[in-house]
């Protein structure tokens, strides 16, 4: 016989799985508040059906999205009108970075899924002066601050769900269909391998089961 902690996860399993919104896309607008009004180049990493980058296109003179998976990158140039400048390409991350230099660099729920340092480093690398780089991750819960907010997030992530779908049943976003695999480094090692690659970044856990880091090139 099934507990009623069990019975009431499945329960809510089946609520969000009926009512699915986006955690990653929740954090677009605080991504554009990061960013100067006006840029040049911008980089979109795991840009998935590109919804961050057609953001990014009012803000810079030219995107270009990269994500691993040809379908979904596909689906973002369908989704994409012409004459929005931004442009796509099938590339992992960070072998398939091109050179650069990016004003404005992005990277949504995908570092977990890439060696961290590694990656980092080639942000950097490709980030010019004065440029910004804006990363939203996942990381591995473990502290108690971790588990606090995770609890808190519970009955927001219903709020929203109910608030984002006006309390109807919705068909699953685009944007969500991407594999995902669960995050293996803690936000203490996060931050500690973060600020040894990029100094002054500043990162913080948030609400979501998320957190994030911006870094100013200087």
């Amino acid at each position: 016989m099934t507990s009623p902690l069990h019975r009431a996860l499945r329960a809510l399993d089946r609520f969000h799985s009926a009512r699915p919104w986006d955690h990653n896309a929740h954090f677009h607008r605080w991504i554009l508040r990061q960013l100067p009004a006006r840029a040049g180049n911008a980089l979109d990493v795991g840009c998935g059906s590109g919804d961050l980058a057609r953001l990014l296109a009012g803000r810079a003179e030219q995107v270009h999205g990269i994500d691993a998976d040809p379908a979904i990158t596909a689906r973002a140039r369908e989704l994409t009108p012409a004459a929005v400048p931004v442009t796509y390409a099938v590339a992992d991350a960070p072998a398939g970075l091109s050179d650069g230099p990016y004003d404005v660099i992005t990277c949504v729920a995908v570092l977990h899924h890439l060696p961290f340092a590694e990656t980092l480093k080639a942000f950097r690398e490709r980030l010019a002066p004065g440029g910004t780089l804006v990363v939203v991750g996942v990381s591995r819960e473990r502290t108690p601050v971790d588990h606090v907010l995770g609890i808190a997030s519970i009955p927001l992530n219903i709020v929203m769900a109910l608030v984002k779908n006006r309390g109807r049943r919705a068909a699953r976003p685009a944007s969500m269909t991407a594999p995902t695999r669960p995050a293996d480094m803690t936000f203490p090692e996060i931050l500690r391998e973060a600020r040894a690659v990029l100094p002054g970044a500043r990162l913080r856990r948030r609400l979501f089961w998320r957190c994030t880091l911006v870094w100013h090139h200087r």
